[in-house]
């Protein structure tokens, strides 16, 4: 599958020649910078056992002549960016044999965008080095880049010793991947010295491997996935094919060329006898898509699919650029990123589509059909699996499914836009998230205009805190206990019902308590936090303890950093018999810090006293739940002292100018009065 052995066929030839699938990729003028991945320069490294005809070959491509005698090592050679097809400048890196220069051989490899590596068609043996010493040490200097395997001194091979490129290469070829290409070349006769580095620059603007897997002789399934969201953007009317005009309108937005029906029409009797399935009545379907593609790629026209994927975003990952994902940008840690209105109503229209039996759930395998188009689902993994309601059955409700995207916004706002954009959100990006106010201006406000919610879960082991994660997501206890060992996350929308129902989204946080001090070594942990919550059981006199410790510890901490933080007691185990210290100590500590009382709850009981609404509560109205430590208390009494002494002093010393002005007016009377 890879490109193939190149013995005999010149660049020309290459490049132009034509086969019955070229015209639906007609050759056109569409930007060399959009096909090269907007590089601004290809670097590549030639190397070799010394004598192979390394400094000889690029200084044959320099000159177009071969050279009468060239140095032991040429200094880096420059070519300009209309050398080949991709516009892209060309840099050529000759590197020293020789054991005493080996750093500056690693260097260099080490800033290589791909490798030219060497052998003399004449010697045999420098032939057997490339498997034995060349190719394994690239692997253990972990050279990752595309390898050109090339034979120089065409020329001088022996006539009567001649061996087929591809039965000597293909070997090699099976056990080093990395090699995209084997080619021969004379740089004496000058015949095919540019074609060896146009592939290997090709090899670097256009690579193969994230196309196609040498194990199953197939495309790459994050190919597959790339194509089938450029074939849904374009199948505009969404009936699972591509009619003539749909087929015309990708390749001018693609290439800046038309179709002629003509075309179009032998396009579809190619595909039709190849793979059946792949044109139906309508026109092209997604299999005869991908058939094309892979029919490129075969004819090692790697240019022509990569130029598809970048037309539609995609970089070498097969990831969509970061020009694609205009992300707002945070200017202060306390901000954080919601979906706009314009978001979530997309997200309830797929929602709905997807739900074809009306349910309002979402069956595993229709979420994975969502994300088809994406390199993967993403929720599929940490943080976000497991972290929403769900039915019974497994399946996700509307809520669940909203709540997975808002948490994947709070967390990792590239990933939520890149998706948007994956699943088909064809809106303005740029609307589809916005940066919330600062949440220290909230609380001096009093009030915030947020919609979603984190909240710090901290507590002890067997404190009851993944309960509470648990039933915000409607889930039934549970007497398995299982260790929290890494922070985990719930979320879910909560309906406040007021003058009209008013639905926020509330995510949960869950602390461990062994990952506490690491947490607390970050000074802008708190920043991002809108509610802080100590879990405790309240038949444990340990569990108490270490909530009060951790909520003191916390208060310290937004103190000193200024990200103070509301912060609420939850007792929880309700059900078993109460720690009678603890009652009396909990009521005491919220008293001095000017909290609520703690609220009891049992899960198992199913009794929440109604403590996600208090959560969200105290999100709203900041101010009235920020605990006050004692040196905090005491400074502020001081503060309100002094501005109080000062207060009367200025009073004082305005009492004193108005006597003395007075007394100063009544002398000048009475000296008018003596005068006159």
């Amino acid at each position: 599958m890879r490109t193939e052995h190149l013995s005999t066929h010149s660049l020309a030839a290459h490049t132009n020649r034509t086969e019955h699938l070229s015209t639906f990729y007609s050759v056109s003028s569409f930007s060399a910078m959009v096909i090269a991945g907007d590089r601004r320069g290809v670097r590549i490294a030639v190397v070799g056992d010394g004598g192979t005809g390394k400094s000889t070959l690029i200084a044959a491509m320099a000159s177009g002549s071969f050279p009468d005698s060239v140095p032991p090592v040429l200094p880096p050679t420059r070519f300009p960016d209309n050398l080949f097809p991709d516009s892209v400048p060309l840099t050529l890196i000759d590197t020293p044999s020789s054991l005493a220069k080996q750093g500056t051989l690693v260097e260099e490899l080490k800033r290589a965008d791909a490798v030219v590596l060497t052998y003399a068609c004449d010697e045999p043996v420098s032939f057997e080095r490339v498997s034995t010493y060349w190719l394994p040490e690239l692997r253990k200097l972990e050279v990752k880049v595309p390898v050109i395997v090339v034979g120089c001194k065409l020329d001088l091979r022996n006539e009567n010793q001649l061996v087929s490129l591809e039965r000597l290469t293909t070997p090699i070829m099976q056990q080093f991947t990395e090699i995209v290409t084997c080619v021969e070349c004379s740089a004496a006769t000058l015949y095919q010295v540019p074609e060896v580095f146009y592939f290997a620059q090709k090899a670097v603007l256009h690579p193969v491997d994230p196309l196609f897997d040498y194990k199953r002789h197939a495309l790459t399934d994050l190919c597959v996935r790339a194509l089938r969201r450029i074939f849904v953007l374009c199948d505009h009317d969404m009936d699972g094919a591509l009619n003539d005009e749909e087929l015309n309108d990708f390749q001018v937005r693609c290439f800046n060329a038309p179709l002629q029906p003509s075309e179009v029409a032998k396009v579809k009797t190619i595909v039709q006898q190849k793979v059946p399935e792949g044109v139906n009545s309508i026109g092209l379907t997604f299999p005869g898509f991908v058939y094309v593609h892979r029919m490129f790629l075969k004819k090692a026209r790697t240019e022509t699919l990569w130029s598809v994927l970048r037309k539609f975003g995609y970089d070498n990952d097969l990831k969509l650029r970061d020009d694609f994902l205009p992300v707002p940008s945070k200017q202060a840690s306390d901000q954080s990123m919601e979906l706009t209105g314009e978001a979530v109503e997309f997200l309830n229209g797929i929602f709905r589509l997807l739900d074809t039996d009306k349910d309002r759930a979402l069956q595993p395998a229709e979420v994975d059909k969502l994300f088809d188009t994406a390199p993967k689902s993403p929720w599929n993994d940490a943080p976000y699996k497991d972290a929403a309601e769900k039915t019974d059955m497994g399946y996700i409700s509307l809520n669940g499914f909203l709540s997975q995207w808002v948490l994947m916004t709070l967390l990792d706002p590239t990933s939520s836009l890149a998706n948007l954009i994956y699943i088909g959100y064809n809106g303005n990006p740029a609307a589809a998230l916005h940066v919330t106010r600062r949440r220290s201006v909230d609380r001096k406000k009093q009030t915030t205009l947020r919609n979603v919610f984190q909240c710090y879960v901290f507590g002890s082991k067997h404190s009851g805190k993944s309960a509470l994660l648990h039933s915000l997501l409607g889930r039934l206890f549970s007497n398995n206990y299982t260790p929290t060992t890494v922070e985990q996350y719930a979320a879910n929308v909560i309906e406040l019902k007021r003058a009209r129902v008013t639905r926020k989204f509330l995510i949960l946080r869950e602390i461990p308590e062994d990952g506490f001090s690491n947490f607390l070594s970050n000074l802008e942990f708190l920043a991002s936090c809108d509610v802080a919550v100590f879990v405790y059981d309240s038949s444990d006199e340990y569990s108490w303890k270490k909530s009060k410790d951790l909520l003191e510890k916390v208060v310290r901490q937004g103190e000193i950093t200024g990200y103070i933080t509301p912060c609420l007691l939850i007792a929880a185990k309700d059900d078993l018999t109460p720690f009678p210290r603890a009652i009396l100590d909990s009521v005491k500590v919220t008293q001095q810090l000017g909290m609520e009382a703690p609220i009891h709850v049992s899960m198992k009981l199913g009794d929440t006293s109604n403590v996600y609404n208090k959560i969200v509560n105290a999100a709203e109205h900041p101010h009235l739940s920020i605990p006050e430590s004692e040196i905090a208390r005491k400074k502020k009494q001081h503060n309100h002292l002094l501005h109080h002494s000062l207060t009367f002093a200025l009073a004082g010393l305005g009492a004193a100018m108005a006597v003395a002005g007075l007394t100063a007016y009544r002398a000048r009377s009475v000296r008018k009065k003596t005068t006159a």
